[in-house]
């Protein structure tokens, strides 16, 4: 994603990130249905319609690769060279998993829930579905959904159409694309995208850790236009950064110009990102103590 798009609190879709792991599935909106099933207690499948008829939620997420900025790595990766743009901010609206859970009712040995998606291919010589998991006790948080709409329109067939898993504070690749089965298991699903793929080592004979969220507090500065709005009664948020958790909480903020400085605590709710790019704020009241061309 160029610098310049962070303009936009929210990416435009043609913009977003994309890594698509395997060919981009032809699916019948028609024909397609989602198949919850393992350890329930109540199997389901459900069309695209049912999901759409149930409750609905909007969430502005911020969604960055795992790979982000690989390409700066020693030695550097030779797949998927990012450096620093594989990160969009984008509103999404689905239906929480939660309630999917809920109806289907978890068994009580169900350990972990396994979303696949209709994307099929070969990577490191096996032929798979691709195919990730999370933890019973984070697929049935409240912000998970099972989204259908980004930016207010149907989910491109890139994006995942007709329905995707969208997991807030975990890298990309937890949020299956192109989701046709939802399945609960008693056992650690250990599917190529788990047990080999996605893992942080040291080196080669190192088998590595689940990699799971982002780090808090990554943060980028998107360039000055000769446009800007400048002048003593005008300020502009440019950084932009975000936690790996949704909630509340306080920050402290801090403005300087030219020798003036202001700070103290402020309430703060939880965004997707810190800035209102390309808006001027209200004056401060400040006045700096000398002026420079």
């Amino acid at each position: 994603m160029p610098l310049e798009l962070l303009h936009w609190t929210a990416t435009p879709v043609g913009m977003h990130y994309l890594l698509i792991h395997f060919d981009v599935p032809a699916i019948d909106p028609e024909t397609w249905s989602l198949r919850v099933h393992g350890a329930v207690q109540r199997p389901l499948d459900l069309r695209l319609d049912d999901l759409r008829a149930r409750e609905q939620r909007t969430l502005a997420v911020t969604m960055e690769c795992a790979g982000n900025g690989r390409s700066l790595m020693e030695p550097r990766p030779v797949s998927q060279p990012w450096i620093l743009g594989a990160v969009g901010t984008a509103v999404w609206t689905g239906t929480p998993l939660s309630g999917v859970l809920a109806e289907a009712g978890l068994e009580p040995g169900a350990v972990e829930v396994v979303f696949t998606g209709a994307d099929r291919g070969f990577q490191g010589g096996v032929e798979q579905a691709y195919a990730r998991s999370l933890p019973v006790d984070i697929a049935a948080g409240e912000d998970i959904l099972l989204a259908y709409e980004m930016n207010g329109q149907p989910l491109m067939p890139q994006h995942g159409f007709p329905l995707r898993l969208l997991v807030p504070g975990w890298y990309g690749m937890t949020s299956v694309k192109w989701l046709r089965s939802i399945e609960a298991v008693t056992t650690p699903f250990e599917g190529f995208q788990q047990a080999v793929a996605y893992r942080f080592q040291q080196d080669a004979d190192d088998p590595g850790s689940r990699c799971r969220g982002f780090a808090s507090g990554r943060s980028w500065f998107h360039p000055e236009s000769r446009t800007s709005r400048r002048g003593a009664a005008y300020w502009r948020r440019a950084r932009l950064c975000w936690k790996d958790e949704p909630g509340r909480g306080r920050a402290r903020s801090r403005l300087s110009k030219s020798g003036s400085t202001a700070s103290g605590p402020r309430r703060i709710s939880s965004q997707p990102w810190t800035s209102t790019p390309g808006s001027a704020g209200p004056s401060l009241g400040l006045l700096p103590r000398e002026r420079t061309n």
